[in-house]
C-alpha cells in the first residue's frame, strides 16, 4: 500500500475514533498519520513519502503565490488604459526528463495567468512557452527554471 493511501487511511481512522468526520478531524488525522509514517521510516516507501510531502506542499504554496501575483498583473493590464503587454514565445531548456516531470511543469506554467505551455521539442529538451510579457526572454527562462522547474525537480527526485 502506498504511503499516501496509508496516511489517508490513518486520517479516516482518526476521524472515526473521534466520532466526527469533519475537515478539522481529517486534517488533524492526516498530520498525525504523517508523523507516524515519518517516525516508522523502515516501512517500504515511507521515507520517500515523508520527504516528498513537505516539498509538494512547498510547490503548492509557491504555485498559489505565483497564481496570485500573475492574476493581479493580468488584471492590472486589463483595467489600465495603456497596455504593458509584449507577447512572445520563449524556448526554455529543460532539466526535467520524465513524462511526469515535463507534464507537471507544463501544467503549472499553463495554469499561471499570462503564460501558456505550447509545445515540447521532439528531443524533450525544450519547452516552448507563450508569455504576455517578454521584455527579456532570458528573464522569462530564468523565472521558469528557478521557480517551477527547480521545485518540480526537488519534488520528483
Amino acid at each position: 500500500m502506498s504511503s499516501l493511501l496509508l496516511n489517508l487511511l490513518l486520517s479516516a481512522v482518526w476521524a472515526f475514533l473521534r466520532g466526527e468526520t469533519n475537515l478539522e478531524n481529517l486534517a488533524l488525522g492526516f498530520v498525525l498519520g504523517y508523523a507516524i509514517l515519518a517516525w516508522l521510516r523502515p516501512l517500504p516507501g515511507s521515507a520517500k513519502y515523508a520527504s516528498r510531502l513537505p516539498r509538494g506542499l512547498l510547490l503548492l504554496l509557491y504555485f498559489f503565490w505565483e497564481l496570485i501575483l500573475s492574476s493581479f498583473r493580468v488584471a492590472r493590464d486589463v483595467i489600465s488604459p495603456s497596455t504593458h503587454v509584449k507577447p512572445g514565445i520563449v524556448g526554455v531548456p529543460l532539466d526535467v526528463e520524465t513524462d511526469e516531470e515535463i507534464t507537471l511543469l507544463t501544467c503549472l506554467v499553463t495554469l499561471t495567468p499570462g503564460t501558456l505551455g505550447l509545445d515540447v521539442s521532439e528531443d524533450r529538451k525544450t519547452l516552448y512557452v507563450h508569455s504576455m510579457w517578454v521584455d527579456d526572454p532570458d528573464e522569462v527562462r530564468r523565472e521558469i527554471k528557478q521557480g517551477f522547474e527547480r521545485r518540480v525537480l526537488e519534488l520528483m527526485r
